[in-house]
């Protein structure tokens, strides 16, 4: 029993180092694509939060938000957080869906309003907006 809360303990620790690397490169790379990568779990982490407590987000939009929250706050994941650079992908994978099936449910302005990173990574993420004929133009 010992062993295991030790190996979780380890597993929570590099989780919890891995998220405070990618905040410290957040800060600290020059914008591009890598600061992109950088701050996008945080991001999301933070529009989770903010959509989860939203009263315009409808309920199926919720739940999916909910999950994608305890996907990237669990330990137990695809690809072992420890790895460098390739731990979070399945994070960011998880969390683009929700954002995705999210985006289709809750009206642009209120993810934009939760989205505490620059608007335009989550505008690539999200896509063209079937109710905005400007975005169709493009």
């Amino acid at each position: 029993m010992r062993s295991w809360l030790v190996g979780l303990g380890v597993a929570v620790g590099a989780m919890v180092l891995t998220w405070a690397l990618l905040v410290v490169l957040a800060r600290r790379l020059p914008p591009g694509p890598l600061r992109d990568l950088a701050e996008f779990i945080p991001s999301c982490v933070t529009t989770v939060r903010r959509l989860r407590e939203d009263s315009r987000v409808p309920r199926g939009a919720r739940v999916a938000i909910v999950l994608a929250g305890l996907w990237v706050a669990s330990p137990i994941d695809l690809i072992p957080e420890f790895l460098p650079v390739i731990g979070p992908l399945d994070d960011v994978v998880v969390v683009a869906l929700a954002l995705r099936f999210a985006a289709r449910r809750v009206p642009r302005e209120v993810l934009l309003e939760a989205w505490p990173g620059d608007p335009r990574l989550l505008l690539r993420l999200l896509g063209a907006s079937s109710t905005d004929p400007a975005d169709d133009a493009r």
